[in-house]
């Protein structure tokens, strides 16, 4: 079975609810993803293991399991099962003494789906009868800081009621545009949250049509969005593993089983949604892309308590400081060195002279030279690069070098060990291994080591018998490794699985295809049916959408500002903007709140030296803020918003009327927005006037030269 040999001596579930308070909460977690989207990384080493701001992935999804109350976890193995059940065996996992939660493995070397790794597993369970009942299932490779006593408890409420309801799928609200994943669009009865409808792909491509069955005497209205994130947690009955068994066909979870159930009117079972709240995080990592994204909401610590600085699974905690720049203890920095905003720097680590990183994750043990650019990039641990190298938006593995003068434009990724010569320039995309490029194409659906579920062991063998032949290098004389191709048809594509920003002319094609190809109700609901809009029901709540926004260009414009260019940083915030779809507005406001911001946060000791701060961060980048600010009503927003941060802030308070008769000095505002803003606020509660009353003297002071104006142009 698995590296912990126990016997299970828990007997079969009984449907009485005594038992049911008596079943030990379990889970399920699947360490292969039956994919090949991390290739050729995962050729070398599991998906689950590779490092996720410096901790394996496993140790998020396991520190958060036990967190959330599961008792016994079952880890299934296939590729690369013996690095898996190593590293465990090594880990706290399984070293510390922990009577609250037990870690088992189960191998299943010639599995090649999730379906088969579930058949294994009901196979396994007829002879052990370890799933004493309802569990938890999820990858390897899930971030998340949500609890589930309560959600799997409610999952046990309703099928006690309804013995068909045998799953259920959480989601959450998608805030941000997800590129490179499906698109997922669902349909949900409003009131009992059943899933009516699941459909994988590019939704907002083309036309999705809905069944009118759907809507019915018992579905009077469905509701609909497109706008929902799959998060793959899935709390199940043990049904589900005896329907795998029954159906041979179903290999893939979402596309095979989910739809096969929700098309199936014989049986009856029913799958039902849980939202979650904005306040949790969930996330699984499926492609380089969410690598990026998760990993960079690690740093900026929706993750928490699952952050770098917090130990939360043997792991050697770093230090947080400003900017969310996080330390190890024992790193080594230049002084000319200039480390920057959402950066995490590992143990053991030196950096040279004159290095700027930043908004990138540097591994433990590596040894940068001097004058060396890293932008964007995790580079993992035990790597060597060289003085004056520059490094954009790569993902570097374990004991690579990289020689003098080398150059690795965006979306590189090179795999463990790979040498690049002096002065050599790896192009965009380049996947780089020490291990010769398989000849047979994959399909979709295949593993990460196998062309075919029949090819699977010679496929593998092939690999660990290529060997590699330096003076064939294609990274320069003094290099190692190969270059693997792309077909022509996967060049346009490459930016959507990677860790390159998304550019421009492309979000801006995809912000225009999802305007132009918006449903219209009344081309898929009959006239006797009503389909309410996903207000009535899912959170859609506009202050959870520019929350997240807001934040996002806060840590946008930290990271963008290095550059100096008040350009690049307009541009950086619009890839925001178009995301999220807002208004100028709204990016008015949020650009101007990072920049008290960072005035806040730039050291101070007295008010006049937060108030010379501001003044300073106003005069730099008051460019950036007058982009967003063409009309009065724009500027209002901006007074509005300050008018927000001094209610929370001791320390902004007593300055807002200064600073915004600077912004009036710089042209920022003009005069009608704050006249306006002043007769607005006139009808307010005197407990609400407090910062009009501080304006007092200049409103004052703008409507007596208003009038003098208008008296010279009378004379």
């Amino acid at each position: 079975m698995g590296a912990q040999k126990k016997v299970a001596a828990a007997a079969r579930v009984r449907d009485d609810s005594e038992d049911l308070t008596r079943q030990r909460l379990q889970a399920i977690v699947l360490a292969d993803s039956f994919t090949t989207q991390f290739r050729p990384i995962t050729l070398e080493r599991p998906k689950v293991l590779l490092p996720l701001v410096n901790i394996p992935m496993i140790d998020y999804t396991l520190a958060w399991l036990e967190s959330a109350g599961i008792e016994e976890i079952f880890l299934f193995c296939c590729a690369h099962s013996s690095l898996v059940i190593d590293y465990l065996e090594k880990s706290e996992w399984y070293s510390r003494s922990n009577p609250n939660l037990l870690v088992r493995t189960i191998v299943s070397p010639k599995s090649t789906s999730v379906g088969d790794a579930l058949r294994y597993i009901y196979e396994q369970q007829t002879e052990t009868s370890q799933i004493q009942g309802d569990f938890v299932l999820v990858s390897g490779d899930t971030v998340s800081n949500m609890p589930l006593a309560d959600l799997i408890q409610e999952h046990r409420d309703r099928k006690k009621k309804d013995e068909k309801a045998i799953m259920t799928m959480v989601i959450k609200k998608q805030f941000r545009l997800e590129i490179g994943s499906d698109q997922i669009f669902m349909a949900v009865d409003p009131l009992t949250k059943q899933l009516l409808h699941y459909e994988e792909g590019n939704a907002r491509s083309g036309d999705v049509c809905l069944d009118k069955s759907l809507l019915n005497s018992s579905n009077p209205s469905v509701l609909v969005c497109n706008d929902m994130q799959d998060c793959y947690i899935d709390i199940c009955s043990p049904e589900v593993l005896s329907l795998f068994e029954d159906n041979f066909d179903y290999q893939h979870l979402r596309r095979h089983f989910v739809n096969g159930l929700l098309v199936d009117d014989i049986m009856g079972y029913k799958i039902f949604t849980h939202e979650i709240q904005s306040s949790f995080y969930a996330a699984r990592i499926d492609n380089l892309r969410s690598y990026d994204m998760v990993s960079k909401n690690i740093i900026q610590r929706w993750t928490y308590p699952y952050v770098p600085d917090i130990n939360f699974s043997g792991n050697r905690p770093l230090k947080l400081g400003r900017q969310g720049i996080y330390r190890a203890s024992d790193s080594v920095q230049s002084r000319s060195a200039d480390i920057g905003a959402s950066t995490a720097i590992g143990y053991g680590a030196k950096i040279g002279n004159g290095g700027k990183i930043f908004n990138s994750v540097i591994g433990n043990g590596c040894c940068i030279g001097s004058n060396v650019v890293i932008q964007g990039s995790y580079i993992w641990n035990n790597v060597t690069i060289e003085d004056g190298c520059e490094i954009r938006n790569a993902i570097v593995c374990d004991g690579v070098k990289i020689r003098a003068g080398a150059v690795l434009q965006p979306g590189v990724v090179l795999s463990f060990n790979v040498v690049v010569g002096r002065d050599f320039v790896v192009p965009a995309f380049s996947k780089v291994s020490l291990l010769q490029q398989p000849t047979t194409e994959d399909s979709d659906e295949e593993m990460e080591y196998a062309g075919s579920s029949s090819g699977t062991a010679d496929l593998l063998s092939g690999v660990n018998n290529l060997q590699l032949e330096s003076k064939a290098s294609e990274l320069g004389p003094d290099g190692t490794g190969y270059i693997w191709k792309v077909c022509d048809s996967a060049h346009d594509e490459e930016w959507k699985h990677s860790v390159v920003p998304i550019p421009m002319d492309k979000l801006a094609d995809i912000t225009r295809a999802m305007n132009d190809d918006d449903i219209d109700d009344e081309s898929v609901v009959p006239p006797s049916g009503e389909l309410k809009s996903d207000t009535d029901s899912i959170n859609t709540d506009a202050n959870d959408d520019y929350g997240y926004f807001e934040r996002e260009v806060e840590e946008t414009f930290l990271m963008a500002i290095i550059k100096d260019d008040v350009d690049h940083v307009i541009r950086l915030i619009n890839s925001r903007r178009f995301a999220y779809n807002m208004a100028s507005a709204d990016c008015a406001g949020a650009v101007f709140y990072s920049m008290m911001r960072l005035a806040v946060n730039t050291p101070h000791n007295s008010a006049r030296e937060l108030y010379r701060n501001a003044t300073g961060v106003i005069t730099k980048w008051k460019g950036v803020l007058g982009f967003y600010l063409k009309q009065t009503d724009e500027q209002i927003e901006v007074i509005m918003k300050f008018e927000e941060m001094c209610e929370e802030s001791a320390e902004l308070g007593p300055l807002f009327a200064k600073i915004v008769h600077f912004l009036y000095d710089k042209d920022v505002v003009q005069e009608d927005a704050i006249l306006r803003w002043g007769e607005e606020k006139a009808g307010a509660d005197e407990c609400d006037k407090v910062f009009l009353n501080q304006c007092e003297a200049l409103i004052q002071w703008l409507k007596e030269a208003s009038e003098e104006e208008e008296e010279e142009e009378d004379s």
